[in-house]
């Protein structure tokens, strides 16, 4: 009962802060008018700006937040036990990272769409503008590569996922030439898509599971995925990533639905046991494991707090979001939305792996089941760990749905698609945010050539495929993921640092209440930099891995800088509003509306 009860509880006190600290921040501190013109409307150009119905926005943004981001963190962090993984999920969704990516939303929308990075150069100071779009780009490189891997691992894993995922491409296709066209209704279009996607995981599972013949079958994923994401990031929204993303956020509400309906008739018929299988906090920490602090804030970075979703919301959503108070839902919304799939994700890998585990040809249940996946650092947290969390969440996600009947291989079959087709929308959603700011910065010191979109994504695209080659010790390319995972997430948490400095700023200069941002802001300031100052004293340079050890002290560096510049102007910022735009747009891309 104590899994039911953490489902309940969870649901509840998300509902509540959306409907109480959501309507606060939306009407009270940011005073959210539908008489707003959007920058959908002002630059409309029907590649990049484009105004958007809210239930087609609310999918997209929510698809490209979610990714694998609250399955692999939370998948990693119930090592330390699930107590203080939970916590950390319900209190940073709601107080941290909600604000952050409502903030977020409404400063770039009221910028001309602007990324939080340009932003950050009118508010605080212009250095900081530079600073900041350079963590950007450090912070999306990694993404590519992480997500990339986690695709092409769940392909080599679960080839019965391949023909659904990549199904969903062409019918994501289908789907927004229909409706750009006016010839068809939304729902029954995407109901349809629905239908087929559910038809191919069931081919895929039981008639065509699909592999590659290359030895190393994951880079060779990988590389497809990034021509994909080539081509995806140059289309217009409308003709891939929006109706992509609604397809695939109907497909989690309904993997949702039957995880929490598993759930529920797990806990009643006492099939499953969160008490029993799991230490609510670990008591036992094998030697090569990371402290919980200040590691748990950011190997839970998407689920509770993530700094990717600014650029999401200042990169994709403000440039398509119609009117705005529907802010509240896409940004404060889908970040509470995504705090109760980590609260989901942190059960599967706990209550539900117990309900049994095929490990070497044995059948393990409860604490035996969880324990043959986080006995060690290395198989929970450690460099070679990447598969083997993603299937605890697969499997364990899978054992729930067998409760209202559905078969094990194929609830296996329709998680494995569920990780993958959330992984692809941040895949593409991210190269396309990276071209943004591998524009702005070429722009800003004269680069002429990396102006243009397509040598733009070309290198965004290289350079994550690039990053998703680094090997693991004594292992092949592409099996460094979750050697990057931890450095992603400081990295990560650190840009959330600086997002929410650049929303005190735009608060401050208005004279706005920014009091109940001064501890969001500290705690993704410091928490993470004491992370990765920890890799590079004792990870880094004492194994002599000096492209990490120069990254780390990079990124360092930059955040030390930006907090300087922030400081040197906070006592005259009050109540000074900063330069107006300037006539004219800033992405080289983008024309102003002629319509």
């Amino acid at each position: 009962m104590a899994t039911l009860l953490v489902v309940t509880l969870s649901m509840a006190a998300l509902l509540a802060a959306y409907f109480t600290y959501g309507r606060w921040l939306s009407r009270r501190v940011f005073e959210l008018d539908d008489a707003h013109e959007m920058p959908s409307e002002q630059l409309r150009d029907g590649v990049d700006y484009v105004p958007t119905r809210r239930s087609v926005l609310l999918g997209h943004h929510f698809t490209s937040i979610a990714g694998t981001g609250p399955i692999v963190g939370p998948a990693i962090a119930v090592f330390w036990g699930w107590l203080p993984a939970l916590l950390w999920v319900l209190l940073g969704s709601i107080f941290i990272g909600a604000v952050h990516d409502l903030g977020a939303l409404v400063v770039s929308i009221r910028n001309r769409g602007q990324t939080i990075g340009e932003v950050a150069g009118r508010l605080i100071t212009p250095r900081a503008r530079a600073l900041f779009l350079v963590v950007l780009l450090f912070a999306l490189t990694i993404v590519l590569g992480i997500f990339g891997l986690v695709i092409a691992v769940i392909f080599t894993r679960y080839p019965q996922a391949v023909l659904s995922v990549w199904l969903a491409m062409p019918l994501a296709v289908a789907v927004g030439l229909l409706l750009r066209r006016g010839s068809a209704n939304l729902w029954v279009l995407s109901g349809i898509s629905l239908a087929l996607l559910y038809a191919a995981v069931y081919v895929g599972v039981y008639h065509l599971p699909i592999t590659l013949p290359f030895s190393n079958p994951v880079m060779a994923w990988t590389a497809i995925l990034m021509v994909y994401c080539f081509a995806a990031s140059v289309l217009p929204v409308w003709l891939l990533l929006q109706p992509r993303d609604l397809v695939n956020a109907q497909q989690l509400l309904v993997a949702l639905a039957l995880l929490v309906g598993g759930l529920l008739v797990a806990s009643l018929t006492g099939q499953t046991s969160l008490t029993t299988t799991a230490p609510a906090i670990a008591t036992s920490i094998p030697s090569d494991a990371p402290p919980i602090l200040p590691f748990l804030f950011i190997t839970i970075a998407c689920g509770a707090c993530s700094g990717f979703h600014c650029i999401v919301s200042s990169g994709t959503s403000s440039k398509q979001i119609a009117r705005e108070t529907d802010a509240r839902p896409v940004a404060y919304g889908s970040m509470l939305m995504e705090g109760m799939l980590a609260v989901l994700v942190i059960l599967a890998c706990t209550a539900g792996l117990g309900m049994g585990r095929m490990v070497e040809g044995q059948t393990l249940t409860g604490a035996a089941a969880f324990q043959a996946s986080y006995a060690t650092a290395d198989g929970a947290w450690g460099q070679f760990g990447l598969p083997q969390k993603v299937a605890a969440f697969v499997e364990g996600g899978a054992n729930f749905l067998t409760a209202v009947g559905v078969p094990l291989e194929l609830g296996i079959g329709l998680i494995a698609v569920l990780v993958a087709c959330f992984a692809a929308t941040t895949l593409d959603t991210t190269t396309r945010l990276q071209r943004y700011v591998i524009q702005e910065l070429a722009a800003g010191i004269g680069l002429k050539p990396l102006t243009n979109k397509y040598a733009a994504t070309g290198l965004a695209v290289a350079a994550g495929l690039a990053v998703a080659a680094i090997p693991a010790e004594g292992k092949p390319a592409g099996s460094g993921g979750t050697l990057l995972w931890p450095l992603f997430g400081a990295t990560n948490q650190l840009l959330a640092g600086l997002a929410l400095l650049v929303t005190i700023f735009y608060l401050r200069r208005r004279s706005k209440p920014v009091w109940f941002l001064a501890g969001p802001a500290i705690i993704m300031l410091l928490l993470p930099a004491w992370a990765m100052g920890y890799q590079l004293v004792v990870d880094f340079v004492p194994k002599q891995r000096w492209g990490l050890a120069a990254f780390a002290i990079a990124i360092l560096a930059l955040q030390a800088w930006m907090v300087v510049e922030a400081a040197l102007i906070w006592r005259r910022s009050r109540g000074v509003l900063e330069a107006e735009l300037p006539p004219l747009p800033v992405s080289p891309d983008v024309q102003p509306a002629t319509t």
